[in-house]
């Protein structure tokens, strides 16, 4: 069978051209109203997303499709400013429990 050795293939076989699943996603972002970004940071973005909304690191890996969790980790997770904020929060709640009363 023709293209049955290309990960992604056209309906002919052919294998897909480089600009080709730019072109899509670029289609389905401006019909959404969404801004157009590089696929790229799509994935950056999803990573940090995931990771922000508690997802744990392993399956954000797995969805990604990386072999190792420090790729997935170091290189496509970012610190969102509001998570940074809520650990510091979370850190003072647990200091002022640990102290002890002056009163």
């Amino acid at each position: 069978m023709a293209g049955a050795d290309y990960v992604f293939a056209t309906r002919t076989g052919r294998p897909v051209g480089p600009r080709n699943p730019y072109r899509s996603f670029t289609r389905v972002a401006e019909s959404a109203g969404l801004r157009v970004i590089r696929l790229r940071d799509a994935r950056h973005g999803t990573a940090t997303l995931l990771t922000a909304a508690g997802v744990a690191p392993r399956v954000v890996m797995e969805i990604l499709g990386h072999s190792q969790i420090s790729i997935t980790m170091d290189v496509y997770t970012h610190v969102v400013q509001d998570t940074r904020g809520e650990a510091m929060s979370h850190m003072d709640r647990l200091l002022r429990k640990r102290r002890p009363d002056r009163g």
